[in-house]
């Protein structure tokens, strides 16, 4: 039996509960939901899927995300909920060692974007926030480093886990890149309508950053989109969207709309990989939706 979960804060707190609730020992499988979503995962009888969309060999299931809706029996919990944690957390609410229930409190808000503008423009002065922005497979797969959070956070609070020296190195990077990001969102953003457009697809390196720092460099949207390329070989596009939570007035499922794109996610927060070669004809129709804003 293993966990299968995507590589965020929300599946690292969800592979936390699974493996309390079930003792589980085997490394966790840690997969991209557009890996998943193209038949790219080796799921195995007995797996724990969770926060990623159901796959019939699984033995549990576990999604909170509109787009992954099934009309199928299977054992596990999905609900539209602030978290796929959320719904672990109820499903096993028995079982556990431990209280998790503020690290369940603050998967809810991270994953649902439930920040105050001083939130995202000083992370590093709440925990949580913070630790949630050093997960990430922008800058390559970290297996090592999110199998220890999972083991941290089983068995630590979260001032001992920040204090930890892998934590410390992450959370060192993440505050020197979330101050360069400004600027480049700055440099890199034009606005259409409502939308605002981050792209980097000229950039060899795209930078990572606060994803939330663009609604408050630009209040006037009510969406923002960001693109850039998978990686040096410029073959897949990576398209992220989000509505704004300061300006909550884009009409568009963006999760709905990006599951014609090869993509999907919740009503406010969506993503999508596509082949470079699909790159003119979806970007401009993706575009063109949030300009019109129509639900």
């Amino acid at each position: 039996m293993r966990i299968v979960t995507r590589p965020d804060f929300d599946g690292v707190v969800c592979a936390v509960l699974i493996a309390d609730a079930l003792a589980i020992r085997q490394p966790i499988y840690w997969i991209e939901p557009n890996e998943f979503i193209k038949g790219l995962a080796e799921i195995r009888p007995g797996d724990v899927v969770a926060n990623l969309p159901f796959d019939p060999r699984c033995d549990i299931w576990f999604d909170h995300h509109s787009t992954n809706r099934i009309d199928k029996p299977f054992k596990g919990l999905f609900r539209i909920a602030p978290s796929a944690a959320r719904n672990v957390f109820e499903y096993f609410h028995t079982r556990f060692k431990r209280d998790y229930s503020e690290l369940v409190d603050w998967a809810d808000r991270i994953d649902s974007a439930q920040f105050t503008p001083e939130e995202v423009l000083h992370p590093e002065r709440y925990d949580y926030v913070l630790l949630s922005m050093t997960i990430s497979s922008e800058n390559g797969p970290e297996e090592d480093y999110w199998n220890k959070l999972v083991s941290l956070l089983s068995e630590r609070d979260i001032q001992q886990v920040m204090a930890d020296p892998d934590v410390e190195t992450h959370c060192r990077r993440v505050n020197r890149e979330n101050s360069e990001y400004a600027d480049w969102l700055k440099q890199c953003t034009r606005i259409e309508g409502q939308v605002a457009i981050t792209d980097f697809r000229h950039l060899d390196h795209p930078p990572s950053g606060n994803r939330f720092l663009a609604y408050c460099l630009f209040p006037e949207t009510v969406v923002s989109v960001r693109i850039r390329y998978e990686d040096r070989k410029r073959q897949t596009v990576v398209v992220n969207i989000g509505h704004s939570i300061f300006n909550p007035h884009c009409h568009v499922h963006v999760g709905k709309m990006l599951a014609g794109f090869e993509g999907g996610g919740h009503r406010g927060a969506a993503s999508a990989r596509f082949d470079v070669k699909k790159m003119n004809d979806y970007l401009p129709e993706i575009i063109s939706r949030l300009v019109r804003n129509e639900g």
